[in-house]
């Protein structure tokens, strides 16, 4: 009896996350499947390359119309899809934030001038220098 339930018990500890494992990827690949098959004009998705788009016709069964940008329509495989997207939502915030950002530098421009100072760049970026592929 013991030299059975050695290998029992390793059998059981192998065994239960392989089972859990599969279960889990099923209902991931359920999930995938009804997302596809629901999509419909009008939807803002995503394909699993990153591209945002929005639906223009879902009526093929294997392939989906994406327009990408406006008048611009590809073609893409319904398995491309990897999510659906909240639409962009514009609102007044943006343009306070753009007002704020074009109004500093010209803040500094006038104080600067007021003091007879050089007008310095706010940016502290550099470039890198560029890379020599193959060259040894």
């Amino acid at each position: 009896m013991n030299q059975l339930l050695l290998p029992l018990l390793l059998m059981l500890v192998v065994a239960v996350p392989l089972i859990m494992g599969t279960r889990k990827q099923k209902k991931q690949a359920a999930a995938q499947k009804d997302l596809q098959d629901s999509l419909g004009p009008g939807d803002r998705v995503m394909t699993t390359s990153g591209l945002y788009g929005t639906v223009a016709d879902a009526s093929g069964d294997t392939t989906i119309d994406i327009e990408i940008a406006p008048g611009v329509v590809t073609t893409w495989l319904r398995l491309a899809v990897r999510e659906k997207v909240e639409p962009v939502v514009e609102d007044g915030t943006a343009d306070s934030a753009e007002t704020e950002i074009v109004e500093a530098p010209a803040e500094a421009d006038t104080k600067a001038e007021a003091k007879d100072e050089p007008v310095e760049a706010a940016s502290t970026a550099q470039v890198a220098p560029p890379l020599e592929h193959g060259k040894k």
